[in-house]
């Protein structure tokens, strides 16, 4: 089953036939809990904080291995070896593994996922490590859902690519759900159509300029901008 929402001017789009989901402030309220890890990681630079935390909210869906080498290479200003490196990471593992298997589900997901599986191919498409989102979604419980769960070191981009090429898949007939800035440039760059999940309460970050297909709260709302174009 395939869906096709009018376009620019009214023109209709094609039938979207697949479905590509950002994972942190899509499927899971855990946007929050890396941020609180970014501060905590570094903490013991007071006076670079303000700005670390900062670029981090400037760039949401940036993976923390691309974040983590700019924060030392043009905030910090200092060298970062290769273990170095990797203590961090797996610190920044340790301090988010436990909050994000806790974290509540964006409202809507759990139905969202049940219902569109089954009409629709179902990606993820993440900047958390790949082995850790993995684990992640299979002890959510929701690997079900999904033909493949990919993530980082790999970029978005890149990941969406290969979707599109394994599955056959135009750009223009695939969807990609996120919640950042990041995540539409992600999808624009290879002409994929987007939504934009803004929390209640919480600033929109996207254009009105026509590049995002629609912005939804949550996945409730997502599910009704698919049904009323018949998915």
């Amino acid at each position: 089953m395939s869906c096709a929402p009018a376009g620019r001017g009214g023109t209709a789009r094609p039938p979207v036939r697949l479905i590509i989901l950002d994972f942190d402030g899509v499927i899971l309220e855990s946007v929050a809990i890396k941020t609180e890890a970014y501060h905590e990681l570094f903490e013991a630079y007071p006076e670079h904080l303000d700005r670390i935390m900062e670029y981090h909210l400037e760039n949401l869906g940036t993976s923390r291995y691309d974040k983590i080498r700019f924060i030392y290479d043009h905030i910090l200003g200092k060298d970062l070896p290769e273990s170095e490196f990797r203590e961090l990471l797996d610190r920044f593992a340790d301090l988010v593994r436990g909050k994000v298997l806790a974290a509540p589900f964006v409202p809507g997901a759990p139905g969202f996922l049940e219902r569109f599986h089954r009409r629709l191919p179902l990606y993820i498409v993440s900047a958390t490590p790949q082995d850790e989102i993995r684990e992640i979604v299979r002890e959510r419980g929701i690997s079900r859902f999904f033909r493949g769960v990919c993530g980082s070191p790999a970029k978005k981009v890149d990941s969406m690519r290969e979707i599109l090429r394994i599955t056959g898949t135009e750009p223009g007939r695939a969807l990609y759900v996120g919640d950042a800035l990041n995540d539409l440039h992600a999808a624009e760059t290879l002409g994929i159509r987007f939504v934009g999940r803004v929390a209640e309460g919480d600033a929109n970050p996207f254009p009105a300029d026509g590049s995002v297909e629609r912005v939804v709260k949550d996945l409730n709302e997502l599910g009704r901008h698919l049904g009323e174009q018949g998915c």
